[in-house]
Parts: C-alpha cells; sequence; structure tokens
C-alpha cells in the first residue's frame, strides 16, 4: 500500500510539472505531511480492512454443561454435555456484504482524492499570491529606482534655474514649480515606501499559510518562480465541463455509494431469509450396575441442524425503504454537487478570460505608455513639461504593470481552480 501511495504522489508530481520544478517539490510534501490529507488516506486504509471483517462467516459456538451429580439414562449415566453450532447466512449474503464494504472503501477512496485536488489548489494558490506579493514589491521598489532618478534631475534643473536667474540671465523655466516638483516627487516617494511596508506585512500571513499548508516550521524558507507567463486555455470550455461531470471525485463518490446502497438493499432481501446451522453434540457417558452388570457407558455423538424462522418482516421491509430514501438523498445530493461545479466551472471560465483579455489590452497600453514616458522626459529636457508630467506618465506604467501582473496571476489560479475541480491534472 505504500508503494501504491509512493507511486500515487510520484505521478501526481510529474503531471504538474508545467508549474515548475519548485511547486511541484511543495505539491509532494503537502500530499505526504498534510494532517488533513493524510487523516483522509488513513480513514480509506481503515475502511479496507472493513471487508475481511463482514466476508467472513461468523465465530462457531461451543457450549459446555457438567453435572454435578451424573444423570441416570437408559445409555448409561451421563457426566456431560458438549454442543459445537456454526451458523451460515443465505447464500450469497457473505459476498454482497463484501461487495459492499469494498464499494464503501473506494468511495472513501473518492473522498481522499478530492481532498487532495483541495489541498493542492490551496497550495496553488497560496503559492501564486506569494509569488504576486513578492514581485509588486520588486516592481514598487524599481518605481522608488526612477523617482531617485527623477528627482535627481528636477533638483539639477532647479539648481540651474536659480543661478540664471541669480545671474541675470533669462531661465528656461520657474525655479519655484521645479521645487514644488521636487517636493511631489518625495510625497509619492515615501506614499511607495509605506506601499511596501505593507506588501511586506501582507506576505508574512501568506508565508504563514503556505507552511501551514505542508505541515513545517511557519518561518521555515519559501522559494519563488522567477516569473509567471500569460497561459492559455487549451481545452474547449464545454468538453472541459463534460470531463469534470466524468472525473470529478465527489460525482465518483456519489455513484459509488449509490452501488454500495443497491448492494445494501439486496443485503437486506438476503438477511431475510433463514439462516441454516450445522453441528454436533457430544454426551459422554458412565457404565452403571444394572442387575449386577454394568450396562451402558458408550458415548454418544449426534450431528445437529438448525434453521432461523424470519417471520418478522417488518424490520426487513424496513431496511429495504432505508436504502431507498438513501438513494434518493444520494442523488439530490449529487445533483446539487453538479450545480456547484457548473457555477464554479463558469467563474473560473469567467475570470480566465476576462484576466485573457485585459492582458492583451495592458500589453498593448504598456507599449503607449513606453512611448509617452519617452516624449514627456524629452519635453522635460527642452523645459516644455513639468518633471511631474515625466512622474505622472511613469506612474501610469506602474499602474499597468501591476494590473497585468495579478491577471497573470488571476490567470494561473483559475487553471488551478479548473484542475481540482477534474482529477488534478494540468489542462493548460
Amino acid at each position: 500500500m505504500r508503494k501504491i501511495s509512493f507511486l500515487f504522489f510520484l505521478l501526481t508530481a510529474i503531471t504538474t510539472f508545467s508549474w515548475g520544478q519548485n511547486l511541484d517539490d511543495y505539491l509532494i510534501q503537502a500530499g505526504e505531511k498534510n494532517p488533513e490529507l493524510q487523516a483522509y488516506y488513513h480513514e480509506y486504509l481503515a475502511s479496507l480492512e472493513k471487508a475481511p471483517q463482514v466476508g467472513n462467516l461468523p465465530d462457531p459456538e461451543l457450549t459446555m454443561g457438567v453435572f454435578f451429580s451424573p444423570m441416570q439414562r437408559w445409555m448409561g449415566n451421563q457426566v456431560a454435555d458438549f454442543k459445537l453450532m456454526q451458523m451460515f447466512p443465505w447464500f450469497g449474503t457473505l459476498g454482497e456484504k463484501k461487495e459492499e464494504a469494498n464499494l464503501l472503501s473506494h468511495a472513501r477512496y473518492q473522498l481522499f482524492l478530492d481532498a487532495k485536488n483541495k489541498l493542492f489548489y490551496q497550495v496553488k494558490s497560496t503559492y501564486f499570491e506569494i509569488y504576486q506579493t513578492q514581485k509588486e514589491i520588486q516592481i514598487q521598489k524599481q518605481f522608488l529606482e526612477h523617482l531617485e532618478q527623477f528627482e535627481r534631475l528636477a533638483l539639477a534643473k532647479f539648481k540651474s534655474g536659480s543661478n540664471e536667474k541669480s545671474t541675470g540671465m533669462p531661465g528656461m523655466g520657474s525655479s519655484e514649480s521645479g521645487m514644488s516638483g521636487v517636493l511631489d516627487i518625495r510625497i509619492q516617494y515615501l506614499e511607495k515606501e509605506n506601499e511596501i511596508l505593507t506588501l511586506k506585512e501582507n506576505l508574512k500571513p501568506l508565508q504563514i499559510k503556505f507552511n501551514q499548508l505542508l505541515n513545517r516550521e511557519i518561518n521555515e524558507q519559501i522559494s519563488s518562480l522567477d516569473s509567471l507567463e500569460p497561459s492559455q486555455l487549451l481545452w474547449d470550455k464545454n468538453v472541459l465541463l463534460d470531463s469534470i461531470h466524468s472525473q470529478n471525485p465527489m460525482l465518483a463518490s456519489f455513484d459509488t455509494q449509490m452501488a454500495a446502497l443497491d448492494q445494501q438493499e439486496q443485503i437486506a432481501k438476503l438477511q431475510g431469509r433463514p439462516m441454516l446451522g450445522a453441528g454436533i453434540e457430544y454426551m459422554p457417558f458412565q457404565p452403571r450396575p444394572e442387575s449386577g452388570m454394568m450396562m451402558g457407558g458408550k458415548d454418544m455423538v449426534m450431528p445437529m441442524v438448525s434453521l432461523s424462522l424470519p417471520i418478522y418482516r417488518k424490520k426487513t421491509n424496513s431496511r429495504i425503504k432505508e436504502t431507498e430514501y438513501l438513494r434518493e438523498a444520494t442523488l439530490l445530493k449529487k445533483e446539487k454537487e453538479e450545480n456547484m461545479l457548473a457555477m464554479e466551472w463558469a467563474n473560473a471560465i469567467r475570470d480566465f478570460e476576462d484576466a485573457s483579455r485585459k492582458i492583451d489590452l495592458y500589453q498593448e497600453q504598456m507599449e503607449l505608455v513606453h512611448q509617452n514616458n519617452r516624449l514627456q522626459l524629452s519635453y522635460f529636457q527642452t523645459n516644455s513639461k513639468s518633471i511631474e508630467s515625466v512622474v505622472s506618465s511613469h506612474h501610469q506604467m506602474l499602474q499597468i504593470q501591476l494590473s497585468q501582473l495579478r491577471m497573470i496571476v488571476q490567470q494561473h489560479k483559475s487553471l488551478a481552480l479548473l484542475e481540482s475541480l477534474g482529477t488534478g491534472t494540468p489542462i493548460n
């Protein structure tokens, strides 16, 4: 069983290779160490032990009696009485019970797979959120470097304007407006520094959550992806929904439960039939004197059979009715689960397509903003524009970069959700 478990997680790691080697390693660690998933797995292992319990005959019954004073019988004095009896359920009952236990065990395994899918989605989603936060910090720091450059340019121009004014030479711009631009840059610099501190604080609970999912120390180091690229959904949307309905572990569990209920109904009918018993009775005798002669003394062995009489049919009919109600309840639960899966599929597809559309939009805007940045810097150097225009243009670039980053992460989280609804294997 441990070999099967190891092979299962190894295959999982191979099928998720598209996410990056670091994430693959984390998924394997989560599968091996997460307490909740391990609890599901051990419940499945426990369910495997049910079939041997119900598939065997009931224990034989041995009855022994000893007479303190031998009982006089025609064959002599009986000193004891031993009975051994074995009961046999109706033909096919044990096989049906064993099949039911195997089906319930398979249903438990499907619950384990569903828990594994949900855990892996949590790991992936948290991992992508950590990546997004780290990347946002990196982008914000790059913007701070630009602000430092713009501040130096604005100060140089301010000093140049002040010198020209003191020497009486015609200035190219207002020294007052130049100093205002410097102060505005410093205000933005402080604001961005505070945003970076906030992002770093937001990163801590994400790292703790990620390590807890892997059942590790909360401060353990987390490797991150170098970059996430825009992704594509290679499957047709409707085909993907059909695949989810056919491969989702919870739906498979409901199907298995339905089959188990069919077995329970058959078992209820079989238990309403007689039980057969076979056994043997042994009675030891002592010879006794009779008219001066020793009479009897020969032990007796008697084969025995028994037959139960299931004349009280109410409990049997009640068991059958119980399985019918449970079957209807299971069908309704499956229908509800199918509806929930369809809603999650629709939301994931909507988020993925929305992210894909916006990524293309932001890419086009970024090219235009790059051109505008060069123009604004050129205008500033020729005194046609103030430093505020240059900073505003670069701030616009910052917002586009952050928005594009969030949409790329949203793409990958949507794909991870779609994978968790099915078998957990990559679909991009």
